[in-house]
């Protein structure tokens, strides 16, 4: 039997983790009391039971609920009851805008701001987050992308990543990512945007990435920023990060900073047994857009 409690962050998808998980084979209950958990458990773990997965949603919609839950917890522990956490998190500002576009208001805030609200409950949930087994931060994560993590968790049974990396490309005249933990400004190459031919491609294309990586220059920043990351990373898993995004800009996002960004993706996937990867071009084809307005 496989009893996991799925929780976290109001908005960070908890209901989308429990359909997927419905969809993977699992027995999901939305917000059943916690007070009940224990119960539930005993009677799935009794020999009579057909129901060999189960997945139980749990948020602050129930007022005490997560006071209750802790408890409830302890006593699924008491009775040798095996189950598992996964915390659903996400940051504020992703929280924020999620609420205000489906205007919906956070369950904490009351006639109060969202934020308020958010701040409240990150508070009653820094136990709880404490002793899950799965983190996933969802902020930069597509509805496919969660179900991969998630099927690779509880279907395929591979180890867990806790650290999802996104190495993200961008243009400093469209202004720095909000969310980037780390940035590098590879401006200091010289730009494909001034050779006439090279101007109306990419950094995904190999002509620009030839002409960009056949500097000298590209060469060791490449090999200082790859030494750099990797050094870093197992020290953000043992701090418990989950989530680091690698900003790398240029002056329009399409050419410099793709190519490097590329690279540095292809250095890191070699070495991403325990973290997870993605690789994102946020203005690839901004220029374009912006000229055809």
């Amino acid at each position: 039997m496989r009893l996991v409690i799925v929780t976290g962050m109001s908005g960070a998808g908890k209901s989308t983790a429990l359909r997927v998980l419905e969809d993977i084979g699992y027995f999901c209950v939305d917000n059943l009391p916690a007070m009940l958990v224990p119960k539930l458990g005993e009677l799935l773990a009794g020999p009579n039971t057909t129901i060999q997965k189960i997945a139980l949603g749990m948020d602050v919609r129930s007022g005490k609920s997560f006071q209750e839950l802790n408890r409830s917890i302890g006593k699924l522990k008491e009775m040798e009851i095996p189950f598992e956490i996964l915390f659903l998190d996400a940051s504020d500002s992703v929280l924020i805008k999620r609420y205000k576009e489906t205007r919906r208001s956070h369950p904490l805030a009351a006639d109060g701001r969202i934020d308020q609200g958010i701040d409240q409950e990150r508070r009653e949930l820094d136990g709880l987050a404490a002793q899950a087994d799965y983190t996933i931060n969802t902020s930069r994560l597509l509805v496919r992308e969660l179900k991969e993590e998630l099927t690779r968790i509880f279907v395929e049974d591979k180890e867990y990543k806790n650290l999802y990396v996104t190495v993200l490309s961008f243009g400093f005249k469209y202004g720095i990512p909000s969310d980037a933990d780390l940035i590098f400004d590879v401006r200091f190459l010289p730009n494909p945007y001034y050779v006439e031919e090279l101007r109306p491609m990419t950094g995904n294309d190999r002509d620009v990435r030839e002409y960009v990586m056949q500097n000298e220059k590209a060469g060791i920043f490449m090999d200082k920023l790859t030494d750099l990351i990797s050094f870093l990373i197992p020290n953000y898993i043992s701090e418990g990060k989950t989530q680091l995004v690698i900003g790398i800009g240029c002056t329009g996002g399409k050419h410099r900073s793709v190519t490097l960004a590329n690279a540095l993706y292809e250095e890191l996937s070699r070495e991403s047994v325990y973290y997870g990867i993605k690789i994102e071009h946020r203005d690839i084809g901004r220029d374009a857009a912006e000229r055809a307005k």
